[in-house]
């Protein structure tokens, strides 16, 4: 069983920074993609930053002022929150594709979220 765990979220006020991780932990033999989403209350969730190899991308709505990052040994992503604005408040979730086993199903997995709320 593959488990994504969050954390780093909280309160902070309007310009401050963040940083979130998500540690992955079970029979992974290799990860292809991790990522972050967000849900705000009576929203869909939406794709906020993702980090396949050395490719990355971003919502248009953090570019310039989130990054993403990832520890290939940990297996472990982090998202580098700054500039915050009170339209990040949400709860964010860690995403990863994995294998495992080579050349195997590449399978999904979500972890429980961490809220993050930016006050004005």
């Amino acid at each position: 069983q593959v488990q994504l765990v969050e954390s780093g979220g909280g309160l902070v006020q309007a310009g401050g920074s963040l940083r979130l991780s998500c540690a992955t932990s079970g029979s992974i033999f290799s990860i292809n993609a991790m990522g972050w989403f967000r849900q705000a209350p009576g929203k869909q969730r939406e794709l906020v930053a993702s980090i396949a190899g050395y490719s990355t991308n971003y919502a248009d709505s953090v570019k310039g002022r989130f990054t993403i990052s990832r520890d290939n040994a940990k297996n472990t992503v982090y998202l580098q929150m700054n500039s915050l604005k009170p339209e990040d408040t949400a709860v964010y979730f860690c995403n990863a594709y994995w294998r495992a086993q080579p050349a195997g199903k590449i399978f999904a997995s979500w972890g429980q979220g961490t809220q993050v709320t930016v006050s004005s």
